[in-house]
């Protein structure tokens, strides 16, 4: 079978959910010609409104490598009366075959028996010629039969529930029941509960009052029951795939991590931790094994410098074979002027002394950012919790500097991935403040950050993680920390953690990431608290009632004697813990912006575009740390000295979020010819004409300046030939090409375009450097 990636979608205002929720309302309105236009322009209420349409509703959608949706399915879950109800299932036309259908209707089972469904309750047209007498048709009513008797699933029968609501129509509906595989059906009095339910919210319009009636009278112990197999040879039905083993959590363990061993100075933080942990969880019968994938190094640079993650690289690669380099020399008098030398430089981007670079350190960490990250696509494909099980740990690494073991933000790059598609929160229950994390969402609403540690004034990192750090900016009140006495019992640490939570629900996130610490436990070396295997146990089971999707990443935890165990017990209260939750409703969305938002254009820069003209660079994937830099430091250079710094910017933002820009400014010591410096545009709106339209007001800005000539710069390696391109198609020639200019291989290629005077212009209107197709 083709690899089918199944996403669970469960609102419709993110560009994602809307994307998904289109593709859905296109197949019902291809296959189902008869459905009403009202129903399928619902769908996006359904998945936001539980509340209106009474169940939590989710849309499952199955893609093919290429990304090209296959089929959906649209589930309802009532979780009061704990029974699951199949709404549509549906294949492209055209996407018939190819085990897209089993593959789908298996992920409705796994999630049906995540929830501790009853089982899976949906409607399927009769196969009975007295109900179906075109033939045709009654074939089309077998085949769909026999696909979920293959899975148990059969019509109930001794009900009135296919009586026809008119005398006169054919095809009445059976009502199939899926055990599951583990149940049979439910009592009557249960059953009534269910059907009326059914009746009464999907079919409210069209049932009247008398009719649900008669058909709940029908339903009385003794006289119903499924149906005997009718298409297949034996009477049991093959199973899907076995429960355990369906609702398993997927595990990513950074399999390099052992490569990264310090054997020196009494260090903590050893391999031996991670074989401590999986000797447990093996036990548990929890977790299925999960290969992490590769991600590209942009989604680490868009939490941490670009400077920060090159030069740990290169100190790494530079380190002595063998032998660790530890920062000694810190720039507390004169951090404006690096050092040169490697080992040196290490106290400018490092906040304690004990943290060592390796030729292991930097291979190790990056693989664990790969882990993070697969754990938190797992999740956004719809897993209900995943865990990378990492090693180095992260939560110490701020956007500038590492330290406590740390090099990259293992969490914070996952919740950084994640808020593209909703908004996040970070809770981490290490015994260590999460200073990292703190500090790279400190000024943002979008991601909240929580944090249950011991106060700082006894514990590491010692100057951050005081109740009062609450955020700034936007991020103001988007901080929460809550700072521990030394010495506590397990209730107070758990009452703690009901703060955290209660704060996370008030954010509402689509997503919560979890930096799980197991040195809160009696005798770690490096904490001072008491928890046992039970308290652990007590406090998984805390978190996974609060219903939110999970990215569980591994911080610390250094008494290896009892660290599995507690991991296991944890795990299993997690468990547990995630099985009782009601789920977590998706916010109602605010009334969607149109599907092509029109760009509105602007010159002043704000502060908060500096952070978002640093993360639009970084996303596009091309440029060098320096280059990033050089990008904020313009912006900035525009906020504190106007048009004196010689640099003028047009901005464009659709719904409300920079979407891209462009800077320029005379060439000095010229009257009349202007550089064009950068021209960037979000990678979610390349192709959309938005560079164009940047390129064209540039052009007419410097025309009412009295510019005749831009000059722009770009590469001449082959990544940069569509940006060429794009230069050449709006007027540009290339001038000259400077070999090796940047760097061997790396040439200058210089363009230029004459402007027309203004009274010559077609018209005034508004249209760089890098990427802007």
């Amino acid at each position: 079978m083709p690899m089918i990636r199944i996403r669970k979608i469960t609102e419709a205002h993110s560009d994602a959910g809307k994307a998904a929720v289109a593709e859905a309302q296109a197949i019902l309105r291809a296959q189902f010609g008869a459905l009403d236009e009202a129903d399928i322009a619902k769908l996006p209420e359904q998945l936001g409104d539980p509340f209106t349409y009474r169940f939590v509703s989710e849309l499952l959608i199955a893609e093919d490598a290429r990304g090209k949706t296959k089929a959906f399915a649209l589930v309802m879950h009532d979780p009061a009366l704990r029974f699951t109800y199949l709404d549509f299932i549906a294949t492209a036309p055209g996407a018939t075959g190819g085990g897209v259908g089993d593959a789908l209707y298996s992920r409705v089972r796994d999630d049906a028996r995540a929830r501790k469904s009853i089982g899976v309750f949906f409607e399927c047209l009769p196969d009975d010629p007295a109900l179906s007498p075109e033939p045709k048709i009654r074939r089309q009513n077998a085949a769909r039969l026999k696909f979920y008797e293959r899975y148990g699933a059969r019509p109930i029968t001794g009900t009135r529930y296919e009586t026809p609501v008119s005398p006169d129509s054919t095809n009445p509906p059976y009502l199939v029941f899926d055990g599951l595989g583990t149940r049979g059906l439910p009592k009557a009095r249960v059953l009534r509960q269910i059907v009326r339910a059914i009746l009464e919210r999907k079919y409210g319009d069209l049932c009247p009052p008398d009719y649900i009636a008669l058909v709940l009278r029908s339903i009385r112990d003794g006289a119903f029951g499924l149906r005997a197999p009718r298409y297949l040879k034996d009477d049991i039905a093959p199973a899907a795939p076995a429960p355990a083993k369906a609702a398993a959590i997927p595990l990513v363990i950074n399999d390099r991590h052992d490569i990264h061993h310090v054997r020196e100075r009494g260090y903590v933080e050893a391999p031996v931790r991670i074989a401590s942990i999986l000797s447990e969880l093996d036990k548990s019968g929890l977790f299925r094994r999960q290969p992490a994938r590769h991600f590209g190094d942009r989604h680490i640079r868009e939490v941490h410098d670009g400077g920060l993650v090159d030069y740990i690289e290169r100190a790494c690669q530079e380190a002595p074979l063998n032998r660790s380099v530890y920062p000694y020399v810190f720039p507390v008098r004169n951090p404006q002027r690096k050092p040169k030398d490697r080992s040196v430089l290490a106290g400018y981007w490092c906040i304690d002394t004990f943290t060592p670079l390796n030729r292991n350190a930097y291979p190790a960490a990056r693989h664990a950012v790969d882990c993070a990250l697969t754990a938190a696509d797992l999740v956004l494909q719809g897993a209900p919790i995943a865990y990378a099980l990492v090693r180095p740990p992260g939560h110490h690494a701020e956007r500038r500097a590492f330290g406590g073991f740390c090099y990259f933000n293992n969490a914070a790059i996952a919740a950084q991935y994640l808020s593209a598609h909703g908004k996040v929160a970070v809770l981490d229950i290490d015994y260590h403040h999460g200073n990292g994390t703190q500090d790279i969402f400190y000024e943002r609403d979008d991601v909240l950050t929580c944090s249950v540690h011991g106060h700082p004034r006894f514990a590491y990192p010692y100057f951050t993680g005081f109740r009062d750090e609450r955020g700034r900016g936007r991020g103001a009140g988007f901080n929460f920390n809550l700072p521990l006495e030394e010495t506590i019992t397990p209730a107070i640490h758990r009452a703690a953690i009901d703060l955290a939570l209660k704060r996370i629900a008030r954010h509402a996130p689509r997503f919560l990431v979890l930096a799980v610490g197991f040195d809160t436990a009696q005798g770690d070396p490096t904490g001072t608290w008491p928890n046992r295997a039970s308290d652990f146990e007590a406090l998984g089971r805390m978190i996974g009632a609060a219903g939110f999707p999970l990215v569980v990443v591994q911080e610390g935890g250094y008494r290896v004697r009892t660290l599995g165990v507690n991991a296991r017990h944890f795990f299993q209260g997690l468990a547990h813990g995630l099985a009782e939750a009601k789920p977590v409703a998706a916010p109602k969305a605010a009334s969607p912006a149109p599907a092509r938002a029109r760009p509105q254009f602007r010159g002043a820069v704000g502060i908060a575009d500096v952070e978002a003209i640093r993360r639009m660079v970084i996303a596009t994937g091309k440029f060098s740390a320096d280059e990033v830099a050089i990008a904020v430091e313009l912006a900035e250079e525009r906020i504190a000295k106007g048009r004196a710094s010689g640099y003028s910017f047009v901005l464009a933002d659709i719904a409300g979020k920079l979407a891209g820009y462009a800077c320029y400014g005379p060439t000095p010591g010229t009257e009349t010819t202007f550089d064009l410096y950068w021209i960037v545009v979000d990678p979610a709106h390349q192709g959309s004409g938005l560079g164009k339209a940047l390129l064209t007001r540039v052009e007419g800005a410097v025309r009412a300046a009295g510019g005749r000539a831009v000059y722009v710069d770009t590469s001449s390696t082959p990544a940069y030939e569509a940006t060429r391109a794009f230069y050449r198609n709006t007027g540009f020639a290339v001038l000259a090409t400077l070999p090796d200019f940047y760097r061997p291989g790396d040439g200058k290629v210089i363009l230029a375009k004459t402007l027309p005077p203004p009274e010559a212009a077609p018209g005034a209107g508004a249209r760089s450097r890098s990427l802007a197709p």
